[in-house]
């Protein structure tokens, strides 16, 4: 080997190291996001049994979360891009500890309140700040890959709470298991505070002689609000599934609590697996818009044979978990579509704005179907859902049309 093959081949592995490291580091932080937002639903059946509520009250606690989320996305985009991705990470991490040690302590409705707020305000920074980060300090090649490692994480979380809080409630009771959840999220900072060094990010800076556009410029592309509908109608699907998968299952087809928690730990896992081979699909397909439109059908189809009631309960799940997997295989995909979508210098704002649908989608999902879900209206819970799904196959066929190839 040549001198300069030997100084390419060290440099190349020098920027694998480096990319590699940071994914990591945003995937384990997207992860503790995503386990963040299960921290209530799960406990939903203790909390009408320990409280009295309904699931109506219930999905309202959810609404809450997702609407503090929302907001404070939108506007956290902002903050990124002026005082950096890093900051905000290690705030948002406090808190989501912070809310796990006043659920363990909570009496009442009002407790879950101040708990949906605090998580809230914890998970509103996430998006804005992973993208940054993976956007300036990943290299273009590795960038697929790395969407698809940040949507494989976050369904790992998501896989990663049941089983968490179920096991911990088991041996030592809910409140125990808050509490452990809380150090958990102390463990996650210390992490990301030793290695801080490979989260920081550029800011953008102005040039006060310069003429430039309005930091709310971007909000006129009609392209950045056809992102924002499709992450509000996917999502909104999403919800269906992590607050009312395990009682539909129970109502319809009789399953134990336990299996159906480890049907919601199968969704999201076949949901991490489909990711991966979506990062792999995202980085040789031309158009990103098909690819999420094909999954998201694919998701829906699967989900409205689970609601029509008409196959048993081993078949049901087995689709139920393979909808994650059809759903999965969109993301990367769907993360690069939203990426060609913005514009330069406006990473933060954009993904803040754009993400802000997914809470959306979260807020409006358990009021609508908590009402479906009082009235014994099970099935039509899933078929409303994967109707839902079917919009957000629109709207990702309408971003690509407004996207310059």
């Amino acid at each position: 080997m040549t001198t300069s093959s030997a100084s390419i081949s060290t440099a190349s592995t020098a920027s694998f190291r480096q990319d590699a490291s940071v994914i990591g580091l945003v995937g384990l932080a997207h992860a503790s996001s995503h386990f963040g937002h299960l921290i209530l639903p799960l406990m939903f059946p203790v909390f009408t049994r320990e409280f009295g509520l309904t699931y109506s009250e219930l999905g309202l606690l959810m609404s809450v979360f997702f609407v503090v989320s929302g907001v404070g996305q939108a506007s956290a985009g902002f903050v990124v891009d002026r005082v950096g991705a890093r900051p905000l990470l290690f705030v948002a991490l406090s808190l989501f500890s912070l809310a796990c040690l006043v659920a363990s302590s909570v009496t009442g409705y009002t407790g879950l309140f101040l708990v949906a707020i605090l998580a809230g305000l914890g998970n509103a920074t996430f998006h804005p700040v992973d993208f940054t980060i993976l956007n300036q300090r990943v290299s273009a090649p590795r960038l697929g890959h790395a969407f698809s490692a940040h949507g494989l994480t976050g369904n790992l979380g998501w896989a990663a709470a049941p089983l968490f809080f179920a096991s911990i409630s088991a041996l030592w009771g809910w409140r125990s298991a808050y509490v452990a959840a809380a150090t958990l999220y102390v463990v996650i900072f210390a992490i990301l505070l030793w290695h801080r060094g490979q989260l920081s990010t550029q800011v953008v800076h102005r040039d006060p002689h310069s003429v430039q556009e309005h930091d709310m410029a971007f909000m006129k592309l009609p392209v950045v609000w056809w992102c924002f509908s499709f992450f509000l109608l996917s999502t909104m699907t999403l919800a269906v599934v992590q607050s009312f998968s395990v009682p539909i299952l129970k109502a319809m087809h009789g399953v134990s609590f336990e299996l159906a928690t480890l049907t919601l730990t199968a969704y999201m896992l076949c949901g991490a697996v489909g990711m991966f081979i979506g990062g792999f699909v995202a980085t040789r397909a031309a158009s990103s818009d098909r690819v999420v439109a094909m999954a998201m059908m694919a998701g829906g189809i699967l989900m409205a044979l689970c609601g029509t009631g008409l196959l048993g309960a081993n078949a049901t799940v087995v689709l139920l978990a393979l909808t994650g997997f059809a759903v999965g295989i969109g993301g990367p995909s769907r993360d690069m579509m939203i990426k060609k979508a913005t514009p330069k210098g406006a990473t933060g704002r954009v993904y803040g704005l754009v993400y802000s649908g997914l809470d959306t989608g979260f807020a409006v999902s358990p009021v609508v179907f908590g009402a479906f879900m009082d009235r014994g209206w099970y099935g039509a819970t899933l078929i409303g859902a994967a109707v839902v799904l079917m919009f957000s196959v629109v709207a990702a066929l309408g971003v690509g049309q407004r996207t310059a190839k």
